[in-house]
């Protein structure tokens, strides 16, 4: 399985980061994707990579909550990054809109995002979308750069199953993680009605862990417990949820 989504890097995992590695490998999930956050974050991202080249792959971009008055330094590194070297990274991500905690910042962060999917229809690189209280604003810049369709996946969905269809006439893929697991969760919906080649799994470890860990830190090896609680949402095996979103992982990410 592909953990297309996971912070192993984040200092939650500085005392046990090894063993959480390979508790994901006995686990099952051999590949998982470190999605960037800030300049802050590059060197250990970077580290956790190169220690595990054969399980680990990078994206580079800047968060929207990193987002700030003065945002051109962080930008200009992360373009840096991105064209010295594109080969290193699978995706331009994680970037996106965040209204949920601050609003002042929006028309920076509309700015921020609408550079970094330039930069990724450039380097012909999908994208990783990270929205939330902000599916509106995320529409409307994309509908207003009118691509045909794009490379990419809204991560850690967190909308309504109308704005997932929405995201799928556009082109994305659907993060699912441990949110799925959750009573009541909207996101349960989504995970039924979304076409199984769409659906992405993710952990967004140390976040946002699956029953019957939340509470506490997440981490690569619970997706298993994601792809189960899917497959039973839809009444299949868990070997074809397994086996179908590793397939659209590899080819959206070219793993």
């Amino acid at each position: 399985m592909i953990d297309t989504h996971c912070h192993l890097y984040d200092e939650a995992f500085d005392n046990d980061r090894h063993e959480a590695v390979l508790r994901a490998l006995e686990a099952g999930v051999h590949t998982m994707l470190l999605p960037a956050i800030d300049s802050l974050s590059h060197q250990r991202q970077e580290a956790l990579a190169n220690a595990y080249p054969q399980h680990f792959r990078q994206m580079m971009g800047l968060h929207p909550t990193s987002v700030t008055a003065h945002f051109e330094d962080e930008l200009d590194i992360v373009h840096n990054k991105l064209f010295t070297s594109p080969t290193t990274y699978v995706a331009v991500g994680e970037i996106g809109l965040d209204l949920y905690w601050d609003q002042s910042f929006l028309d920076q962060q509309l700015h921020v995002l609408r550079q970094q999917l330039l930069w990724a229809e450039q380097l012909e690189l999908p994208v990783c979308l990270h929205v939330r209280k902000a599916h509106n604003h995320l529409f409307g810049l994309l509908r207003d750069l009118n691509r045909p369709s794009y490379q990419g996946v809204m991560h850690c969905f967190g909308g309504s199953l109308q704005e997932a269809h929405r995201a799928l006439e556009m082109g994305f893929h659907i993060g699912i993680g441990g949110v799925v697991t959750y009573k009541n969760a909207t996101l349960a919906d989504v995970a039924r009605a979304v076409p199984l080649e769409r659906i992405l799994l993710e952990t967004d470890a140390p976040y946002l862990p699956p029953v019957p860990h939340r509470g506490h830190r997440n981490e690569s090896a619970y997706i298993p417990i994601i792809a189960t609680h899917i497959a039973a949402l839809r009444g299949i095996t868990v070997q074809e949820v397994d086996e179908t979103t590793t397939a659209s992982a590899r080819a959206l990410f070219h793993l």
